[in-house]
């Protein structure tokens, strides 16, 4: 059984809905990250988690227990806000002490989790500084270790890189995975950013309108979308739209209406639905000059290049072709000019379907 599952919950801002009919379910020790667009519900989920905000409908379970209408302060939960949220008048060891101090934890408990806690999340020796005087990795720090400090029983984090400067936001996606894995703790994170995401989750949960289209591992998004929604949040930028398929051996052919085939590998991960819509990346396409030697193997177009950009160590390219424009990346010293006559190529095992 799930450690914690959202049962077909529904909130509602304002007369409209934000999550209706939701349902989540996470294991216990689990990393899960909520990623989507703006608007799409991921922070909203992740506060009902955590208590701020009451569902309509539904049921919120935990461990087990009905905490659909448990408060806040009942509930063992750390939440790490984007914000820090540190008290400026209070130095680090008071910052992180102030959870148990209000839990009223006897002050020689409260010295030796607090002075574990910061050893953990490398602050050892800063617990007198303040605020002001650390850097905004180190203040991020500082929240993650009020948060764990109360040992709890699930960590919530709402887009706590997001003011950091790029370089620090990949130490301390590094940090927080090292310190979830060490410490074991059921962990939701919520981001906008897909690599933070993919990066340090064992689930990522791609949000759109208040519904998750797509959980699953990191991998297995990247390199299999479900929908068509997915794969374009996660890179895939050409679509080819068919209008019959059908079983050949091991392969699935499709035909579009003006009569090109193209032959696609089964999906290993999901059983290939409907879908009759192609999708394959620009890093994926297979580009050659006419005149150039290659051998195609089939699923291939003729085109036309009608823009180049410099992207450093490639360059992409804008071809037309018969079934619309395509973009394409390929690494090469000397790029084909506009109005190059050029050969795509669509590897099968990299054209995946999507609703």
């Amino acid at each position: 059984m799930a450690l914690l599952m959202l049962d077909n919950v529904s909130v509602a801002y304002d007369q409209q809905n934000i999550l209706q009919n939701f349902s989540l379910d996470i294991d216990k020790g689990q990393f899960v990250s909520l990623l989507g667009p703006s608007g799409c519900g991921k922070t909203t989920t992740l506060r009902l988690i955590a208590g701020f905000l009451e569902a309509r409908a539904g049921r919120f379970i935990f461990n087990g227990k009905d905490y659909t209408r448990v408060p806040v302060s009942k509930r063992n939960f750390g939440f790490v806000f984007q914000s820090y949220a540190l008290f400026p008048h209070l130095n680090v060891y008071d910052n992180v002490a102030f959870g148990l101090q209000m839990r009223k934890v006897p002050r020689e408990d409260i010295d030796r989790r607090v002075k574990k806690i910061l050893d953990i999340v490398s602050l050892g020796g800063l617990d007198k500084r303040m605020p002001k005087a650390l850097s905004g990795g180190q203040r991020q720090r500082v929240a993650i270790a009020r948060a764990l400090v109360i040992e709890p029983d699930l960590l919530l984090f709402d887009e706590p890189l997001s003011n950091l400067d790029a370089n620090l936001r990949i130490n301390m996606r590094v940090e927080i995975r090292r310190i979830q894995q060490e410490l074991g703790i059921t962990t939701v994170y919520v981001s906008h950013d897909q690599e933070e995401c993919f990066s340090i989750s064992d689930q990522v949960a791609i949000m759109n309108k208040g519904l998750i289209e797509q959980l699953d591992t990191p991998a297995a998004i990247f390199k299999y979308p479900k929908t068509e929604f997915v794969a374009k949040f996660t890179g895939f930028t050409n679509f080819i739209d068919f209008e019959a398929r059908r079983d050949r051996g091991g392969d699935i052919e499709l035909k579009h209406r003006d009569g090109h085939t193209f032959t696609v590998a089964p999906n290993p991960k999901y059983a290939q639905h409907a879908g009759r819509k192609g999708a394959i990346r620009p890093d994926d396409i297979v580009l050659h000059g006419v005149g150039e030697a290659y051998s195609s193997g089939g699923n291939s177009l003729t085109g036309t290049v009608k823009v180049s950009t410099f992207l450093g160590r490639s360059y992409q390219y804008i071809v037309e072709t018969e079934l619309g424009n395509f973009t394409v990346n390929k690494e090469m010293d000397l790029p084909y000019v506009n109005g190059r006559q050029v050969h795509l190529h669509f590897p099968k095992d990299k054209l995946v379907l999507v609703k």
